[in-house]
């Protein structure tokens, strides 16, 4: 029990600079945001569709950022299949199959679970970070797909948000693997942990709003 406590100690040491860190990784973020306010073109809208929500950002960072902390294959079967898996999801959000609110729901807890899984090194069978990723890259890519139609170019579009979202996920392994040898690790884990209570924070505006 003692050492469980001061590994989360050490950890929580690292979570005021990975936090900084992660506010200096959202400014791309905020300053796309306006992408979605007027009309919609092809690839550039596309593209920037990933970067105007920090809960799409950080679920994708998040899942490179697992991808590299786990190492081996994982490296790259997790940032593959999560934009393959997400055109699925675009399908489904073209069909409009699942209410604009679960779907919110669903990505504010993709957020909180890859975040705590990164905070917690947890080493996953490759099945079962396939499977998760798979779940959480559809409802992502709901939105996506749900904005498609209304683009000038609905396939430049899917174009761009698929590019994007592997950009991110490159981002996310190449800060995993520069940090990961940093101090045992615990500075990604408390990036991850930052990303879990952004999560949170997500889930609770949600319901509370």
């Amino acid at each position: 029990m003692g050492a469980i406590s001061t590994k989360v100690i050490r950890t929580r040491r690292y979570i005021a600079p990975a936090g900084l860190a992660l506010a200096f990784l959202w400014m791309p973020s905020l300053a796309q945001a306006h992408v979605m306010d007027g009309p919609l073109g092809g690839f550039g809208s596309g593209f920037g569709h990933p970067l105007a929500g920090p809960d799409h950002f950080l679920a994708m960072l998040a899942v490179g950022l697992w991808g590299a902390q786990m190492g081996g294959r994982s490296v790259w079967t997790l940032p593959a299949t999560f934009p393959l898996v997400m055109c699925l999801g675009g399908v489904a959000g073209m069909l409009e199959i699942l209410p604009s609110s679960i779907v919110q729901a669903g990505i504010a807890i993709s957020v909180l679970t890859l975040g705590a899984a990164i905070a917690a090194a947890w080493k996953a069978p490759e099945w079962v970070a396939l499977g998760l990723i798979s779940a959480f890259a559809i409802l992502h890519g709901i939105p996506h797909g749900a904005l498609a139609p209304r683009a000038s170019d609905p396939a430049a579009f899917t174009v761009g948000f698929v590019v994007s979202t592997g950009v991110i996920h490159v981002v996310g392994i190449g800060i995993g693997a520069a940090l990961k040898s940093v101090a045992h690790g615990k500075l990604v884990q408390a990036l991850g942990a930052t990303i879990a209570l952004a999560g949170m924070w997500f889930l609770l505006a949600l319901v509370l709003g």
